[in-house]
C-alpha cells in the first residue's frame, strides 16, 4: 500500500502525497520535503490508542471508547501552514485570500499581500474548502481524524504531544486572545512541545482541520485498521481539532466557517 503524507492547514475559527512502495519500511527516510517546500516527518506504521476511556476526565461522549487502532505509515507537515506558503498558493491559482468572516477590516492580509510581521505565522480565516484547494495544489491532502490523533498522542495515548504534563507557556501558545492576530505566534515557537516525531504546534496557536466529517458515534463503530474519513450527508460538518486542551477534542463547525 502506498505511503502518504499529510499537510496541516490551519483555521482560527492546518495532506497526503503518494510515496514509492518499499519492500522494507525501515528504508523510509525520517523526513521529506513536500511539493510546497514544507518539511514533513515520518509517522511510522503501527497501532496506537485512539479515543478516550470512560474514566478519563479529558474526554467527551463522542470520544468514547478508547481502543487500539492500526495505521499505515504517513508523513505529516512539521509546522502549521504559514501565510507565506499560502500566499504562494494564492498567487499560483488565483484563489481567494483569507479574510475575517465578520469584519474585513480585521483581515491580517493587505489585499493580496501578507505583512512581513505575519509571514511566518500560521494562516487563519480559511474554511474547509480553502484548505482542500490548497491540499490539491500542494499534491497532498488533509489527515484523517485517526492520523491526526496518532501524530498528537503517539502510540501510548498521551494527553498532549509532549506527554501528560499540563501545558505551560514553554510548551504551547494558549490562553491568548485574538487581538487582531496579536495572540498568534510564528510556527515552531515551542520546540519543547513537539511530539516524539518532531511535529510542532499540534497543541496551541490555532485550530486545525482534518478530513473527517463529524459523526458522534464514529469512535464506537469505526474500523480498527486505517479508518477512512467518516463522510456523511451534505448537512454534516467536518471535524476541527482544538489547538489546546486534550489531544482528542473534536468540534464540528460548518465547512464554510472562517472563524476569527
Amino acid at each position: 500500500m502506498p505511503l502518504h503524507c499529510w499537510i496541516r492547514t490551519l483555521l482560527l475559527g492546518g495532506l497526503i502525497l503518494a510515496a514509492p512502495l518499499v519492500a522494507d519500511p525501515n528504508e523510509l527516510p525520517p523526513t521529506v520535503t513536500g511539493k510546497d517546500g514544507a518539511p514533513m516527518s515520518l509517522i511510522p506504521a503501527g497501532k496506537f490508542l485512539m479515543g478516550t476511556a470512560l474514566s478519563n476526565r479529558d474526554g467527551g461522549r463522542d470520544e468514547y471508547p478508547e481502543r487500539r487502532i492500526y495505521l499505515d505509515a504517513f508523513y505529516l507537515d512539521v509546522y502549521e501552514v504559514t501565510n507565506s506558503r499560502y500566499l504562494e498558493f494564492v498567487q499560483a491559482t488565483g484563489h481567494r485570500i483569507p479574510e475575517h468572516p465578520r469584519d474585513k477590516t480585521l483581515t491580517l492580509w493587505q489585499r493580496d499581500t501578507v505583512p512581513d510581521a505575519f509571514k511566518d505565522h500560521p494562516v487563519v480565516n480559511v474554511d474547509w474548502y480553502d484548505v482542500d484547494a490548497y491540499c490539491k495544489w500542494a499534491g497532498k491532502r488533509l489527515p484523517t481524524e485517526a492520523e491526526w490523533e496518532r501524530a498528537a498522542r503517539g502510540i501510548t495515548g498521551r494527553r498532549f504531544p509532549w506527554g501528560n504534563a499540563e501545558p505551560t507557556r514553554k510548551l504551547a501558545n494558549y490562553l491568548n486572545q485574538w487581538r487582531n492576530g496579536g495572540g498568534l505566534e510564528p510556527v515552531g515557537s515551542h520546540p519543547q512541545g513537539a511530539s516524539p516525531e518532531g511535529i510542532q504546534d499540534l497543541e496551541g496557536n490555532v485550530w486545525e482541520w482534518v478530513a473527517d466529517w463529524y459523526d458522534a458515534h464514529y469512535y464506537e463503530k469505526g474500523p480498527n485498521r486505517n479508518p477512512r474519513p467518516a463522510w456523511r450527508s451534505p448537512e454534516g460538518h467536518p471535524w476541527l481539532r482544538l489547538g489546546i486542551g486534550s489531544a482528542s477534542a473534536p468540534l464540528s463547525p460548518s465547512p464554510q466557517q472562517r472563524s476569527t
